[in-house]
């Protein structure tokens, strides 16, 4: 793999509901050596998974079975929790000035970019502790 072991020990949440989305960025988390929380296709479930495991980073549809991620994001910025959001059409520029440090791809997006991402995500997270 091109990633290498980017991601080694990282534990990164995926809430996608679309399932071959969400098996391929599993597949691509592992093979940078990441652990995957989930995949969950729902809110509901993704905030579940927050309260009980140590998140280091997510990859976020922003529409999900049962609603937008919007929750989700809230709980992860609280926490300073790195995360990437997935997108048909971009957020809005209201949702953008409310939550500054997320970052956002244009589905469809590739699974290999959004890795490396996270992982200088991650490094700034390190960095600003």
């Amino acid at each position: 793999t091109r990633q290498y072991y980017m991601l080694t020990g990282a534990l990164i949440l995926i809430a996608e509901d679309q399932a071959f989305i969400a098996l391929e960025l599993a597949l691509t988390i592992e093979d940078a050596g990441g652990k995957v929380a989930g995949p969950v296709a729902s809110v509901k479930d993704a905030l579940a998974l927050i309260d009980v495991q140590p998140i280091t980073a997510a990859i976020l549809d922003f529409n999900l079975v049962d609603g937008d991620s919007i929750p989700i994001i809230a709980a992860l910025t609280a926490s300073q929790t790195p995360a990437i959001i997935q997108s048909g059409i971009g957020l809005s520029p209201e949702l953008m000035a409310r939550f500054p440090s997320l970052v956002v791809f244009i589905k469809p997006s590739d699974p290999g970019a959004m890795v490396c991402v996270l992982r200088d995500l991650i490094d700034l997270r390190g960095q600003a502790r």
